[in-house]
């Protein structure tokens, strides 16, 4: 698979939710450069008032944060746009969240840290399937 992944004009918009800054930056600068276009939130509170600024093709949760819980977030995100899909992501061995996360709508679930390539198909493929 290519570097590019999407041209110019049909980008993927995601809202990358996670409270490790380092991590956010990153991540979201390497999005960037595979056609990603990245909005980063770095509290669950953030990630709410930024869905109701834009529309996005799907979102990226940690599920552990200090101001909200993933889940938490997560049942916002569903309310306010039932079809876009959430991947969660979960460190610490806490995959009995991850799989409250897929009860309550979530796309799907990958343990941190994960590979880049591992997320960005995760990305697409909710994309293609999701919203």
């Amino acid at each position: 698979m290519s570097d590019q992944i999407i041209d110019r004009t049909n980008r993927i918009k995601l809202l990358l939710v996670d409270d490790e800054e380092g991590f956010v930056n990153v991540i979201a600068n390497r999005m960037s450069k595979r056609g990603i276009d990245t909005t980063k939130a770095l509290s669950g509170t953030d990630a709410i008032q930024a869905l109701r600024k834009q529309d996005f093709d799907a979102a990226v949760l940690d599920l552990k944060m200090e101001d909200m819980d993933g889940i938490e977030v997560l049942k916002i995100f569903k309310k306010m746009v039932p079809k876009m899909p959430v991947i969660m992501l979960t460190g610490h061995g806490s995959e009995r969240a991850a799989k409250e996360g897929i009860e309550q709508g979530a796309f799907d679930y990958l343990s941190k840290p994960c590979e880049l390539q591992e997320l960005v198909d995760k990305i697409l493929e909710a994309v293609r399937k999701g919203g």
